[in-house]
């Protein structure tokens, strides 16, 4: 895999612009709380920008259908390195207005939803679509992706406070630039994938979703999931702007990135020897578990550790349920059903932005973390019920012994 050419180029492609985005992850809340104090406000601005997903996640999937995977990518990079550069420049020009910071947020969301979903579809081609080298594959590309998770939010934090918010969301736009040159220079795969009778029609990832009894379910679910991630997301950023520095926002979202990347190291190595689904399931039960320590007042460093453990069994969860979605779903129909699967999952993530941003105002940061946590772990055993029903229906029964 490491020899492959269009593999090297996914991956420079996505650690360099995931590196932006992740220091945009620290930068643009950052950028919405020092200019308008609030976080309702922080919320909504995170929520627009994940809306798209929810909103266009099914036609994206009817773009890939009709164009490939690789011009995708390329058309998104094109058009979001432009759009990062209108809130900075609004700002410095002095028109910026909180409208504008959502159309803006918005408009760059549009092409999250089809990037990703692309991303996806090319790596499970590099492997060949075998379940468990897929799952390697997912696992060392998400360890490289880690580390940008981690090197973005730290050097996020040191530009915030040496240049300022906005200047950061500039560097994220020259991130794109890079990636559009890489894929566009080194990926050869990501084609046309030829229509099938059942791929018809924009709602056909659906309907293959609400006949399979593994994946219309884990859609359901990881919709809950995310809504609560993103409180998290709220609750974090929002510790470190009113208890801590910009150095220390950084610090805390790099140690997401810390955690899971020793979670994809070891799901590498689990994926080859284990059994996908109960993987994914045990680590999805003790994923949110650390987030209760969060219920109480903590150093920083404290913080840091809750955030890392938390990650760490991220990549134990994605590995495996990736490679088993892709290897589940036939051709024709992967662009759709991985857009399917990510619009449901995005569904509710503007509402946990919106929703944590509002409970802000009328209850601590940690009161806050305590319900993320319940509510989390609630999700996580629903789908761990999900993935082990699954296992044992396709675990063949063992042969009768006769006396």
């Amino acid at each position: 895999m490491l020899r492959n050419r269009s593999f090297l180029g996914l991956v420079a492609a996505e650690l360099v612009s995931l590196t932006g985005t992740a220091m945009t992850t620290v930068a643009l809340p950052w950028f919405v709380l020092a200019t308008t104090g609030s976080t309702a406000k922080m919320g909504w601005v995170l929520g627009a920008q994940i809306l798209p997903m929810g909103l266009f996640g099914l036609a994206s999937g009817a773009a890939i259908a009709r164009f490939g995977a690789k011009r995708t990518m390329l058309v998104c990079d094109a058009a979001r390195g432009p759009l990062m550069l209108v809130l900075p420049i609004l700002h410095w020009t002095g028109h910026l207005s909180f409208p504008a910071l959502l159309l803006a947020s918005f408009a760059v969301g549009c092409f999250a939803a089809p990037y990703l979903t692309s991303s996806n579809l090319i790596a499970p081609e590099v492997a060949g679509y075998d379940e468990k080298a897929t799952a390697r594959l997912s696992a060392i590309a998400a360890g490289g992706n880690q580390v940008t998770r981690v090197v973005g939010p730290v050097l996020a934090g040191v530009l915030i406070a040496a240049l300022g918010p906005a200047d950061v969301l500039v560097v994220d736009a020259g991130t794109y630039v890079f990636s559009f040159l890489a894929i566009a220079s080194l990926v050869r795969v990501g084609a046309r994938v030829a229509p099938s009778e059942e791929s018809q029609g924009l709602l056909a990832g659906l309907r293959f979703l609400r006949r399979d009894s593994l994946l219309g379910p884990l859609a359901v679910v990881s919709c809950a999931l995310n809504l609560f991630v993103q409180g998290l997301m709220v609750g974090i950023n929002a510790l470190a702007y009113f208890s801590y520095d910009s150095h220390v926002a950084g610090i805390l979202f790099g140690g997401f990135g810390v955690g899971a990347l020793a979670g994809a190291i070891v799901a590498q190595r689990l994926s080859q020897k284990g059994d996908l689904l109960r993987l994914a399931a045990v680590a999805i039960v003790l994923m949110p578990l650390p987030l209760f320590v969060l219920g109480a007042a903590l150093p920083w460093v404290v913080v840091l550790v809750v955030v890392a453990a938390f990650s760490f069994f991220t990549p134990l969860v994605n590995a495996p349920v990736v490679a088993v979605l892709m290897v589940r779903t036939p051709a024709s129909l992967r662009p759709k059903v991985m857009s399917a699967v990510l619009t449901c999952a995005t569904l509710a993530g503007p509402l946990g932005f919106l929703g944590a941003g509002e409970a802000l105002r009328w209850i601590s940061v940690q009161a806050l973390f305590v319900i993320v946590a319940a509510m989390l772990t609630i999700a996580a055993l629903a789908l761990a019920v999900v993935l082990l029903r699954e296992r044992e229906a396709a675990t063949p029964a063992a042969p009768a012994v006769s006396a």
